[in-house]
């Protein structure tokens, strides 16, 4: 859709997209997060997890120790809203809190 092409645009050139590389196969956004060990991913999960249960829009993700892979888009819409840009700054947020 037109808006999915602007979310595109604006999260390629917007702080709040800092290291969210858009998908070329899917109108979706993905970023890696490293953390010190399993218990501080998990952590970063359960705080990701609790936000996104409460603003109703879950990611797709994968973790592995301390390794922990996010992919957002809005199945709604078939592709990216504000909601997943939101979504990617609380993430940020959570992520620096384990910095």
């Amino acid at each position: 859709s037109t808006f999915s092409i602007y979310m595109k645009a604006v999260v390629s050139t917007q702080s709040t997209g800092a290291g969210w590389k858009v998908q070329s196969d899917r109108d979706a956004i993905y970023k890696e997060f490293s953390f010190k060990d399993f218990n501080e991913a998990f952590g970063f999960m359960t705080r990701v997890a609790l936000r996104a249960d409460k603003v109703d829009h879950h990611p797709e993700w994968f973790n592995v120790y301390n390794r922990v892979n996010i992919t957002l888009s809005t199945h709604d819409c078939g592709g990216l809203s504000k909601k997943d840009l939101n979504l990617a700054k609380f993430i940020d947020d959570a992520a620096a809190k384990f910095a």
